[in-house]
This record gives structure tokens, sequence and C-alpha cells, in this order.
């Protein structure tokens, strides 16, 4: 005759043994969400990241300039998703005589991946970057404390971008503000060339071939002059001109939404993308401080 004790005992054991380690592997997956709670949309790809949308889907909405203060409206593009928490949010300014429709497909493509951006008109076209970086931060303030979307940001999570002019004022609002999250000067132009008191994390996109703000005196040595305890990284663009941000280019949308992604949603997935760097032939250039923290 045959015990069927031990054969229980041994289910039983194994069972429990189970039981344990689906438990523990779920509180595993707990503990890694409840580590980084901003953490949104599906793990990354250079693929995904080099596509003109990301997961989300987005909606627009204008802002006149008559309904704010302190910048001159805009376009907000938002995630439309509910279920996802709140986001960080990032003001974007155009370059000196230029409007947001310049650079306006950097909106759909940051908000797709997850962010609520600005994207804002200047008071006046001649603006210097100093006026730009108080416009930028003046249009977080709206956005964070007045806009129709407010409930979705996390004002906590918060970034600034511009191009030439709209660069330099990034830097100018990174200054002034070090609780910002990430800033992105695009093909930056400002006359002023150091920023050693920069605490902001920081990535600098450069043209090799801008006559207009030439990175040899402009996009480098802002980038070296701050201090690699921000971090920061420096993408330079073959043979690009000033104007590269004007037209959709893949290596400044892989980059942009890369950075913020790692500082905004302190997502670390996307340090692949950030250090070592890309390597492509349109790429002529890539400094950063790896490895990151």
């Amino acid at each position: 005759m045959t015990s069927t004790a031990p054969s229980r005992a041994r289910r039983f054991l194994l069972t429990a043994a189970a039981a344990l380690a689906l438990t523990a592997g779920l509180g595993a997956t707990a503990a890694q969400a409840a580590d980084n709670p901003y953490e949104r949309g599906p793990a990354p790809t250079l693929s995904a990241l080099q596509a003109s949308r990301g997961p989300f889907a987005v909606s627009q909405t204008s802002v006149s300039r008559l309904a704010v203060t302190g910048f001159g409206g805009g376009e907000i593009y938002y995630p439309t998703s509910t279920s996802s928490g709140t986001f960080g949010a990032i003001a974007i300014s155009p370059g000196f005589t230029a409007y947001w429709s310049s650079i306006s497909w950097l909106g759909p493509r940051l908000a797709s991946h997850g962010f609520v951006v600005i994207g804002i008109e200047t008071n006046t076209t001649a603006d210097q970057p100093a006026s730009r970086g108080s416009q930028l931060l003046a249009a977080l303030d709206y956005l964070t404390q007045r806009s129709s979307v407010r409930t979705r940001i996390d004002a906590s999570r918060l970034a600034v971008a511009g191009h030439s002019m709209g660069g330099g004022g990034s830097l100018e609002a990174a200054s002034d503000r070090p609780s910002l999250q990430a800033a992105v000067p695009l093909a930056p132009w400002n006359t002023d060339k150091t920023w050693s008191e920069l605490r902001v994390p920081t990535l600098i996109i450069g043209g090799e071939s801008d006559a207009i703000a030439p990175v040899a005196s402009h996009s480098i040595p802002f980038y070296n002059s701050i201090p690699a305890s921000a971090e920061k990284s420096y993408l330079e663009l073959n043979n690009a001109s000033h104007f590269f941000p004007q037209t959709t280019d893949t290596w400044t949308g892989v980059q942009m939404v890369s950075w913020l992604k790692r500082f905004v949603d302190n997502d670390t997935r996307y340090d692949q993308f950030i250090c070592p760097g890309p390597s492509s032939l349109s790429i002529s250039d890539y400094r950063s401080t790896c490895p990151l923290s």
C-alpha cells in the first residue's frame, strides 16, 4: 500500500513556496512602481523614439495673449489619457523674429510621449534671451495655475526649452528657477557665455554649420561652463544650420524625449539613449556627464 501523506505534504510545501514566490514578485513589482511613480508609457525602443508620435493620443488648445500675463499666449498640447496620473510639463520658446509655428512639430511630438507642452508666442518677436526666459517661467506658472489643463500637470516636474534666443532664454529660465527638472536649448544664442550657476540637467543641441549662433562661440562654451554635477549633454548635428529645429529632425526628437523622460519623469529606462549616447552619421559630436546617477 502506498502512503499519500508524503505526497500531500510535498504538494503543500510546493504550493506554499509558489505562493511565497508570487507574493515576493508582486512585492518587488510594487516596490519598483513605488520607486518611480512618474513612469509613463511602455519600455522605450529606438524605433519608437524615432517615430513621429509616441504612445499617447494628444489634444491641442489655443491660449490667447489677451488671457495671459507675462508672455504672448500660445498653443497647449496634452495627452488625452485620464488613467495615467498627472504629467510633467514643458514650456518652449521660438527664436528671434520667429513664431511658435516655426517649431510647432515639437508640441505633439513631446506630448505624445507623456508631457503637457506649451509652445509660447513671445511678447514681441524681437525679445532678447533674458526676456524670453522670464516669459517661459510665466508660461509655466500659467500652465500649472490657471490653464484648462492644470489638473493634468504635476507642478513639481517642469522643464523649459527653446530655439536660438529662445534657447538662450531657456538657459536664463534654468538659472532663475533651479527647481526646474530639465532644460533643452536648441541652437542657443546668448551674449552670456558662462552658466556655472546652473543646477538644472541641461541638454544642448547645436548645428555643426550654424552661422548665426556658431557652436564654437555659443553651444560648446555654454555646455563647458555648466557644472558636471548638474548633469549635461551636448548633441551636435552633422552639417546642420541654425534653423534645424524648424523642420522635423529625428535625433532632436529622440534626444529631447529621452532627456525629458529621464529628468522630468525620473525614468531610468531612457539612460541607454543618453549614455553612451547616439551613434549616427547625422551626429558630428556628442558629450555627456556619464554615468548618470
